[in-house]
């Protein structure tokens, strides 16, 4: 386990407890149905027992009739029916209660992915944050369909049954008094045990699911490298330790079944024995009669009794596995979110930024590695002005644009509409504030599904006018599949130059006010270069543009130009 997965595991129990606790709440009438109906399934089983056991009685002791005790067994039977019906209606009202509850996580797990930001989720393990938003997230169905639910009934109808046996036969309840509070104990002991194994098995599989989704990513890599064969052993170990994770939780969960079923099959055991014992006239510790319809309605009730502590039991390392997989979570998330954010599947509203101007003030953006790019005096980005942003190869340009969009930490003073760019949600900026980088990112499918990122319901004709706007028509019509080319992992099956052109397509079909392009026309002739510049002037007109680029003729078409200079200072 990761020694910061292992101190949140430690240190924060309280807090998961009430965020689980909190989602709970939010769930109530489905959760409350999941609860209360097996609750009131249990306690049929009362007059069920009765009804067999006066049956019983009236047939073998009474000796009546068979037809007198019809009445009793239709009863029964009806009792049966209905609380199979119950059980039914509980087990899909904690599914129902379970699936809005992953739903909602799931959700305001992808808004703090969103609002993060990029360098945040570049520091984690892809492999592992998607683990946490499915197998993690998944571990919770458990906990809120079955465990919640399994407790109540352990909590409430062991002691129902008790005190109703204590009307029949206190001995009997007696006994059962006396070893239904060991079975609790003992499987707290275990339980413990079970949770921390759970924990490194949730550490375990996290490690695994990021090991392997980056290995399989970097895999031409590391066959030109000469270490695929080590990287394959690599993986089949934490494979291996996932395995042995795996069955210390499984063996571990056994120990609980066996320990409960210990006490309940002496319990039950010594229930048989007491009574038979009191039939043949070998122990006498009644003031009265001992009958057959009690004694029956104390066997029929006695494994019932253990019943709830057996459901719990097999269920107990839902709960052990739910708040290992919320120490993950924490983990990896630098914290859970708020309740507040799963109460529904909207995500949160932002208001939309009132201008497009940017205000700054003595900015200074850190690189690693090169120092810091700074711009000291105040500078104003107005609402469609168009400004070129020039310097040396290397001198922090794309760190500029980056900052802008939001993608970069950085200190001092600036602000998009008014509001610190840092205290925007990203979604939000994003929808405002569009970067075209100089190696954009192309997601795996058609070159159509990647323009339609920008607009989601683009017809073909808008797609055409997009391609031509960027210059791709001709690349386009010597494809055999044209706009339905697939694109491989990270856009590949397209070089550099076609690629940014891609992004450029993208960027005539989105609608954002604000404009940040990283050498748009880096790749291009001097023909292309001066009909995609048209392009993009007709099309940036009334929106705000910061371009990047080493062009004095795309430098031209700008209202001003920004100059970076050899030691990183930014020039208005």
């Amino acid at each position: 386990m990761t020694p910061a997965a292992e101190a949140a595991a430690e240190r924060l129990p309280p807090a998961q407890t009430a965020w689980m606790r909190a989602l709970a709440g939010q769930i109530r009438r489905p959760l409350g149905f999941a609860i209360g109906l097996p609750l009131l399934s249990g306690l049929l089983l009362l007059p069920q027992a009765w009804a067999l056991a006066r049956a019983l009685q009236m047939i073998v002791m009474d000796r009546l009739p068979l037809a007198d005790a019809l009445p009793l067994i239709g009863l029964a039977a009806t009792l049966v029916l209905m609380r199979a019906a119950l059980v039914w209606m509980a087990e899909y009202a904690g599914q129902h209660a379970a699936e809005s509850v992953k739903r909602s996580v799931r959700l305001a797990l992808f808004r703090r992915l969103l609002s993060a930001g990029v360098l945040w989720s570049r520091a984690r393990a892809s492999g592992e944050l998607a683990d946490a938003l499915t197998a993690r997230v998944e571990t919770l169905d458990g906990y809120f369909a079955r465990y919640l639910p399994a407790m109540a009934s352990a909590a409430i109808l062991p002691l129902v049954f008790c005190v109703v046996l204590f009307g029949f036969d206190w001995i009997a309840a007696l006994v059962l008094v006396l070893t239904v509070p060991a079975i609790p104990l003992f499987m707290a002991l275990v339980g413990w045990g079970a949770e921390a194994a759970g924990r490194r098995h949730a550490a375990a599989l996290a490690r695994l699911s990021g090991l392997f989704a980056d290995r399989v990513r970097g895999l031409t890599t590391l066959k030109l490298h000469g270490r695929a064969q080590a990287e394959a052993d690599r993986v089949a170990r934490a494979s291996d330790e996932v395995r042995e994770r795996t069955m210390s939780v499984l063996k571990i969960a056994f120990l609980s079944s066996a320990v409960l079923e210990f006490f309940a099959a002496l319990g039950v055991a010594g229930l048989a024995v007491y009574f038979g014992l009191t039939f043949l006239g070998m122990l006498e510790l009644r003031a009265s009669v001992l009958t057959l319809e009690a004694a029956l309605f104390c066997l029929l009730m006695a494994p019932e009794v253990y019943l709830p502590m057996r459901q719990l039991a097999a269920h107990y390392h839902d709960r052990a596995n739910a708040r290992a997989a919320v120490a993950e979570i924490a983990s990896l998330f630098d914290g859970l979110p708020k309740v507040a954010e799963t109460s529904d599947g909207m995500a949160p509203s932002a208001s939309a930024p009132t201008s497009t101007e940017f205000s700054i003030h003595a900015l200074r953006m850190p690189v690693p590695g090169r120092g810091a790019i700074r711009l000291q005096s105040p500078a104003l980005i107005a609402r469609g002005e168009w400004i070129a942003l020039t310097g040396a190869s290397g001198s922090g340009k794309s760190t500029l644009l980056e900052t802008l969009a939001g993608l970069r930490p950085y200190e001092g003073d600036a602000r998009f509409a008014g509001r610190s760019l840092c205290e925007w949600p990203a979604a939000t900026l994003r929808r405002h504030v569009l970067l075209i980088p100089q190696r954009p990112w192309l997601a795996p499918g058609s070159i159509a599904d990647n323009l339609r990122l920008a607009c989601a319901d683009a017809d073909d004709a808008a797609l055409q006018r997009a391609i031509a706007a960027a210059g791709l028509a001709d690349m386009i019509a010597r494809l055999p599949r044209g706009l339905d080319t697939p694109l491989a992992q990270r856009g590949q099956g397209v070089s550099g130059g076609q690629a940014q052109r891609i992004a450029l397509a993208r960027m005539f079909l989105s609608d954002a006010p604000v404009l940040l392009l990283d050498e748009p026309t880096a790749h291009l002739d001097d023909a292309s270069r001066d009909r995609v510049l048209a392009e993009i002037a007709a099309f940036a007109r009334g929106r705000t543009l910061v371009v990047a680029t080493h062009d004095p003729v795309v430098a031209a078409i700008a209202g001003r130009q920004w100059t970076i200079d050899a030691d990183g200072e930014v020039r208005p």
